[in-house]
């Protein structure tokens, strides 16, 4: 699978505000399964915009998204993507273990002796009856992670997903990451600030 912006832009953004934008307004950016693409870009240049547009969860923009040459979008589509937003959308009055269960029932995706394994790894197995509530961000963050990755996907969106980590958490998260999109052959597509963190990228856009 693949996916194309044309020339798409925010309808929110005039044109004057991407000059110099490597996605936004170019006439074909496709998207190859099973590569990495960092998406760069300050704050306010639509980065979350764009996932959103390719999630299918805002149509407020101009131009077309294709998906293997389809322009229609449908559930079974956006089941081929996983999504780590920027403000997570956990549930906070369920515990950890909760909030990433509810996602693994929909597909049985993983064991649950796969996802306490992933827990320990990032050190939250001894939260994982914690109320989502009571976690710093940094903990949040990692299980956001974590429940994007207990589901099929053929994409994987990360939305700024290390913006509360530290070094340490950031390189073990991307260790885990990176074998889930090898055992998926899936693609990845990332957003940030500037940093690059630890992903052998295919290409890396200016947005």
């Amino acid at each position: 699978m693949h996916f194309s912006l044309q020339n798409t832009k925010p309808s929110y953004m005039e044109r004057s505000e991407l000059e110099g934008s490597e996605v936004y307004l170019q006439e074909n950016v496709v998207f190859e399964q099973g590569k990495k693409y960092l998406i760069k870009a300050q704050s306010g240049k639509g980065k979350s915009s764009l996932l959103n547009f390719v999630y299918g969860l805002n149509t407020t923009f101009e131009g077309q998204i294709k998906y293997a040459n389809s322009l229609s979008f449908s559930v079974s589509c956006q089941r081929r993507f996983s999504y780590v937003f920027q403000d997570f959308k956990l549930f906070e009055d369920l515990t950890v273990l909760e909030n990433i269960v509810l996602k693994n029932q929909l597909t049985q995706h993983k064991t649950q002796e796969a996802i306490e394994t992933m827990l320990q790894t990032v050190g939250l197995l001894a939260k994982k009856d914690t109320l989502l509530g009571k976690l710093s961000l940094g903990q949040r963050q990692r299980v956001a992670v974590i429940r994007a990755l207990c589901q099929p996907f053929t994409f994987l969106l990360l939305d700024e997903p290390f913006s509360h980590l530290d070094a340490v958490n950031i390189k073990i998260l991307t260790t885990l990451i990176n074998q889930e999109l090898a055992a998926q052959n899936a693609g990845l597509l990332l957003t940030s600030l500037g940093s690059e963190y630890l992903f052998d990228y295919d290409k890396i856009l200016l947005l």
